[in-house]
């Protein structure tokens, strides 16, 4: 069952399409792994691993299991993604 979005969270998912420069891949990684976390839509433990020829998704996997396996929360990791993208809006800028 998905978990319950904080209003700080969803606003800070719209404030990431906003930002005026692309993330790095480790920071688009991160984000990644906590948006995963905080929605928990599918569980990780209901997630297939990738193919290990999928790099792309197996890098994205990983990044994800990093943030679970460190036993954070959904509610937890919502407070990280929006902190983060605060960052990244002050490091790239934001549009409009």
């Amino acid at each position: 069952m998905p978990a319950t979005q904080s209003p700080a969270f969803s606003t800070a998912v719209e404030n990431s399409r906003k930002l005026k420069q692309k993330p790095t891949t480790q920071e688009l990684l991160d984000l990644y792994a906590l948006y995963k976390q905080g929605t928990q839509d599918p569980p990780f433990s209901e997630t297939e691993k990738p193919s290990m020829f999928d790099m792309k998704n197996k890098a994205k996997y990983n990044a994800w299991s990093s943030v679970a396996e460190e036993g954070v929360t959904a509610e937890e990791a919502q407070e990280r993604y929006a902190k983060l993208v605060g960052e990244l809006a002050e490091k790239y800028g934001m549009e409009g």
